[in-house]
């Protein structure tokens, strides 16, 4: 399938970080971390394909196809070399987009992604999977709400959970699944060990299909990693806590200069 010329914002000045979100998310997930960043980087966030302001073109979507959206994004605006910050499903784009162009990236953050995953994390993965197959997105999504928040955020911020909810609504069922079932079947063992540029691995404690486990995993696998867990968070790391992601996230990348 051919890349598609996805809807993107540019903010900021100095290198170019590019920064990917997950299934069902927008670009408007990195706000927050946007403006603690782009006084030093020049921050590229963009809709996945089917998400958001970007085309839809016919599913199913392959983790190839996203890492052709990256680079024909990158190629389109002429940075030379990028960093890359991943969250969940992003953090399977960024390190794969690194290992088909490592000439091209500085390097990567995963955040809240998943690799080492056992027999029954896959069999909970295709359950709920499953579940969205027969019984339709919307009726799973007080799971979702459960996975991606802590309870206090939850009850503190009705208007946050909502509008999160309403993206996951707006964004087309079969582009939904398709996203899904690349998080799911992806496993990026095999050849973490073959990305040569510095990487961070950030999770939440309480993160319960992107644990910490699965983390140290990904750390143990790759060459050149910094491993950081944040006690007391879930999955949706950028949305609950973007100023506890956003000093490791930032140290981490003026490192890289």
């Amino acid at each position: 399938m051919a890349a598609v010329d996805v809807s993107y914002r540019i903010e900021g000045q100095g290198p170019a970080l590019y920064l990917v979100h997950g299934i069902g998310s927008r670009k408007t997930t990195w706000d927050e971390l946007i403006e603690g960043l782009k006084d030093d980087f020049t921050c590229v966030s963009h809709d996945l394909r089917g998400h958001g302001d970007s085309p839809i073109p016919p599913t199913p979507y392959s983790l190839d196809d996203l890492v052709d959206d990256l680079e024909a994004l990158r190629q389109k605006l002429g940075h030379d070399k990028i960093h890359i910050a991943g969250h969940s499903l992003g953090g399977m784009i960024g390190p794969a987009y690194a290992l088909a162009y490592p000439e091209h990236t500085l390097s990567v953050a995963l955040l809240s992604t998943a690799a080492g995953r056992t027999d029954d994390d896959l069999a909970r993965l295709r359950a709920v999977g499953e579940a969205m197959e027969n019984d339709g997105i919307v009726e799973t999504l007080a799971t979702f709400v459960a996975r991606w928040f802590t309870d206090d955020f939850v009850e503190a911020h009705p208007e946050v959970i909502a509008a999160r909810l309403q993206q996951v609504k707006d964004t087309p069922a079969d582009v939904f699944l398709s996203v899904f079932w690349i998080y799911a079947t992806t496993e990026m063992a095999p050849w973490l060990c073959k990305l040569n540029c510095p990487c961070l691995v950030l999770t939440g404690e309480l993160d319960g299909g992107c644990n910490p486990r699965l983390n140290r995993f990904i750390h143990d696998q790759l060459p050149d990693s910094r491993l950081l867990i944040l006690e007391g968070l879930k999955h949706s790391l950028m949305i609950e806590a973007s100023d506890r992601v956003l000093p490791h996230l930032r140290e981490f990348l003026l490192e890289q200069i």
